[in-house]
C-alpha cells in the first residue's frame, strides 16, 4: 500500500514538471544512503550538466532527505571520460555520462547515446521506453556490472565550429575535428583526423589551432564555451547525434543494496530530469543561436553531396561492426527497424506541421 502511494505521488511530481518529487510517509523510518555522482560534463555547460544535479534534488526531496546524492563536475573526483569505468569497479556509485565516450570500450554503448544518422529525440525515447531500446542496453550494460537509466536528451545538434568552409568532400581531408569516436570512425574514411576531446578542453584547442574544428551540443552550450571567437563558421546538422541520450549510470552492487523504494524513486527522478533537460534545451537555443549569429558565426548547412558521402560511409561501417559483433547486430537491427517504422509518420505529421509553420511569419 505505502509503495503504490508512494509511485503515484512520485509520478505525479515527476509529469508536472519536474519541481518536485513528493516526499512518502515511508521515507522517515527508511535507510540513510549516500551516493557520489560524477559527471562527465564541466559546470559551465549548466544545461546538461544540471542532469545529474537534478536527479540529486528529486532523490533527496522525495526520500525525506534519506537519499542523497552529491554531484561533482567533470574532472573533480572522475576524469571526464572515465566515468563509465569508475561506476563499474565501484570507485563511485554512480555517474552522468554519454555512452559513445566508451565507444573504444564496446561501440554497442554508444546506442545508449547516439549513433550517426540515429534517432531524434522523440524516437529515442520511444525506442527506449516502448520499443526494446533500454532492454537490449540493459543487457549490454549488465557486462559492466553497470544500471543505465536514460537521464537527458539535448535534441539534434549542431555539426560544428569550422575555421574553414565546408564546400565539398575533398574539404574533409586532413581536417583535425573535435568528434566523437564514432563519428570520427565515420568520418575518418573521407580523411577527418578525428580527436576526442572532454568538453573543457574543446576551446583553448580551437584557439591554439591544435584542431581545425570542434563539434559540441549547440546553441546554448557553444556560445557559453565561446567558440565563435575563434572558428566562425557554424555548420548544420551533427548528423552523428540526431539527439543525444545522456545517461545515468549506476553500479549494479550498489543498485542492488537499495531498498525496492529507493530504486523507483532513482527511476522517477531520472525521468523527471530528463523532461526539464530536453525543455531547457527548446527554450534557450533558439535565442543562443539569434545571439551568435549577432556575434558574427556564419550559419552553414553540411552539402547534400558531403551529408550523401557520410551516409554511405556510415552505413558500410555498421555493416562491418555487425559482422563482427552478433549484439551489435542485435541492438543496431532494433534501432534501425524501429527508425524505419516511425519515420514515414514523422514525415507525415510533424515534418509537414513543421515545415509550414517554419513558413509563417509574423
Amino acid at each position: 500500500m505505502h509503495r503504490r502511494s508512494f509511485l503515484t505521488k512520485a509520478t505525479v511530481g515527476a509529469a508536472a514538471g519536474g519541481v518536485t518529487l513528493a516526499a512518502p510517509v515511508f521515507a522517515q523510518d527508511a535507510p540513510t544512503v549516500t551516493w557520489r555522482l560524477a559527471s562527465s560534463f564541466p559546470r559551465s555547460a549548466d544545461a546538461i550538466y544540471s542532469g545529474g544535479e537534478a536527479v540529486a534534488k528529486y532523490v533527496s526531496e522525495a526520500t525525506g532527505g534519506k537519499f542523497t546524492i552529491r554531484a561533482f563536475p567533470a574532472g573533480e573526483i572522475v576524469p571526464a571520460l572515465q566515468v563509465l569505468d569508475s561506476v563499474q569497479n565501484g570507485t563511485i556509485e554512480c555517474g552522468h555520462s554519454a555512452s559513445y565516450y566508451y565507444y573504444g570500450k564496446d561501440p554497442t554503448l554508444s546506442f545508449d547515446a547516439a549513433v550517426p544518422f540515429g534517432l531524434n529525440t522523440r524516437q529515442m525515447n520511444a525506442w527506449m521506453r516502448h520499443g526494446d531500446g533500454l532492454k537490449l542496453l540493459r543487457e549490454v550494460f549488465k557486462k559492466y556490472n553497470v544500471v543505465n537509466f536514460p537521464c537527458g536528451y539535448t535534441g539534434t545538434q549542431m555539426g560544428g565550429w569550422f575555421r574553414k568552409e565546408i564546400k565539398s568532400v575533398e574539404d574533409l581531408k586532413g581536417l583535425k575535428f573535435r568528434v566523437s569516436a564514432f563519428a570520427g570512425a565515420v568520418l575518418s574514411r573521407l580523411g577527418v583526423v578525428p580527436q576526442q576531446i572532454a568538453g573543457g578542453d574543446i576551446y583553448p584547442a580551437l584557439e591554439k589551432g591544435t584542431i581545425d574544428a570542434a563539434e559540441w551540443i549547440g546553441p546554448y552550450d557553444d556560445e557559453k564555451l565561446g567558440f565563435h571567437k575563434v572558428a566562425k563558421n557554424y555548420y548544420y546538422p551533427g548528423w552523428w547525434e540526431g539527439t543525444l541520450q545522456v545517461s545515468l549510470y549506476v553500479n549494479q552492487d550498489a543498485y542492488n543494496k537499495l531498498p525496492k523504494q529507493y530504486q523507483a524513486v532513482l527511476d522517477q527522478a531520472c525521468a523527471a530530469a530528463t523532461n526539464d533537460m530536453i525543455a531547457k534545451y527548446d527554450a534557450e537555443n533558439p535565442a543562443a543561436l539569434r545571439r551568435l549569429i549577432s556575434q558574427g558565426a556564419q550559419l552553414r548547412a553540411f552539402p547534400k553531396p558531403v551529408m550523401d558521402a557520410c551516409y554511405v560511409e556510415a552505413n558500410k561501417l555498421y555493416a562491418e561492426m555487425s559482422a563482427k559483433s552478433p549484439e551489435f547486430k542485435k541492438v543496431y537491427d532494433s534501432m534501425v527497424a524501429f527508425r524505419s517504422n516511425v519515420l514515414p509518420w514523422f514525415r507525415v505529421a510533424e515534418g509537414n506541421f513543421d515545415g509550414y509553420m517554419s513558413t509563417i511569419r509574423k
